[in-house]
């Protein structure tokens, strides 16, 4: 991405691709997905008491059950079961080591493959207590080597993470609001530049593509009658497409990450809703100085299945849930929602932040999800923070 030039967007005719990975209903913009739930309404009633006829042993309540294995798998302890025992277990002392907590203690009481079986239940409950994200481990082979494979995944929990810039347009306008609002340029910069978040007015954008696809059906639909509902629908989305150049320009603007200190250290909040955005901003500040190049999509998981095809039609590829857009209010907007909702009905799976260690011996990064658990809380409170505002305007009106 080149940044280092200073034209303005309107002006610039190559649109700004985001980088690539490295590694394989809320208001104001980030929004539940739609879901099917369904319940069971509890009975509070106890049952009533019965006993048996006659004083019966309770020993059978005090048993532990090992897995049931077939009589086939019992006879395959050979040569390859020893190495797989041998592997399995130098491979759970490694990752016990990375995670910093115990490993199954091995006992004579149990072999294999029982060994195995309880060790690996043993490690999924001590990782799902203490290690932040993790989401899933499991035994691999590769070539003539076992291995365990662990996954940690940050969970979006199904949600649209939009983040709306009309309402910071319409701040940069009120006089009251004004200084508060380059604070939010500045924010707005950040997830720009450096998270870079994907934005509605670049073309090759899913937003844009929605917009796009939004103005054409109704240019070309043969049965519209009300020529104003019509009108007052293309005045929506070319307000849309207005404000988002003149906000594009503003927040391309690299000073507004050179003052981004300045504009803090100035500011002096007069109400709760100046307070939220001085927070705001000095939250953003920290997770760019200490992830001073990070982007949202640096530990994105794989859209490749085993055999190395992409998955497009089963999987929502982040880039579609996360992203600048107009708004969250009017025509536009609820109608944005609903297709972009039943496109995703589609989908199985989502793309998010995941991070995959195997422990075959060689060296493990320390990495973790903490810069993604920050950044996304971050969008959570953009769009809060947004709708405090609205509350704000509608109080003042």
């Amino acid at each position: 991405m080149n940044n280092a030039k200073t034209d303005h967007i309107g002006n610039n005719t190559n649109t700004r691709k985001r980088k690539r990975n490295q590694n394989a209903p809320q208001d104001c913009g980030v929004r539940q997905l739609d879901a099917k739930t369904e319940g069971c309404a509890g009975n509070f009633q106890r049952q009533k008491e019965m006993r048996s006829n006659s004083h019966v042993a309770n020993g059978l309540l005090n048993c532990t059950f090992l897995p049931k294995f077939r009589q086939t798998e019992m006879n395959q302890v050979n040569e390859t079961s020893v190495k797989l025992e041998s592997d399995f277990f130098q491979s759970l002392s490694r990752l016990a080591e990375h995670y910093k907590i115990e490993p199954f203690v091995q006992s004579e009481q149990f072999r294999f493959p029982y060994n195995i079986n309880l060790a690996l239940s043993d490690i999924k409950g001590k990782l799902k207590k203490n290690v932040l994200n993790w989401d899933s481990v499991r035994f691999n082979k590769e070539n003539d080597k076992f291995y365990l494979v662990s996954e940690e995944r940050y969970d979006t929990g199904a949600t649209l993470f939009y983040i709306p810039v009309i309402p910071l347009f319409r701040m940069l306008g009120d006089k009251k609001r004004k200084k508060a609002a380059h604070l939010l340029l500045s924010v707005f910069s950040y997830l720009y530049h450096i998270a870079d978040i994907p934005y509605y007015r670049q073309e090759g954008s899913y937003l844009y593509y929605e917009y796009e696809m939004l103005k054409d059906w109704i240019l070309d639909d043969p049965y519209e009658e009300d020529e104003e509902d019509e009108d007052h629908r293309l005045s929506e989305i070319d307000y849309a497409e207005w404000v988002g150049d003149k906000i594009e320009q503003k927040i391309y603007n690299r000073e507004n990450l050179v003052f981004f200190d300045q504009r803090i250290v100035r500011f002096k909040p007069k109400d709760d809703f100046d307070t939220g955005c001085l927070m705001l901003a000095r939250k953003t500040l920290a997770i760019y100085r200490e992830y001073p190049d990070a982007s949202i999509f640096r530990n994105a998981s794989s859209m490749f299945d085993e055999d190395e095809e992409y998955l497009e039609d089963q999987i929502i590829p982040m880039e579609k849930y996360i992203s600048f857009y107009a708004d969250n209010k009017g025509w536009l907007a609820g109608t944005i929602f609903e297709s972009v909702n039943n496109q995703f009905q589609e989908y199985s799976e989502t793309q998010e932040p995941a991070l995959i260690k195997c422990f075959d011996g060689q060296e493990i990064e320390s990495k973790d999800l903490s810069f993604e658990k920050r950044l996304f809380d971050l969008l959570h409170d953009i769009t809060d923070l947004i709708y405090d505002y609205r509350q704000l305007s509608n109080e003042q009106q």
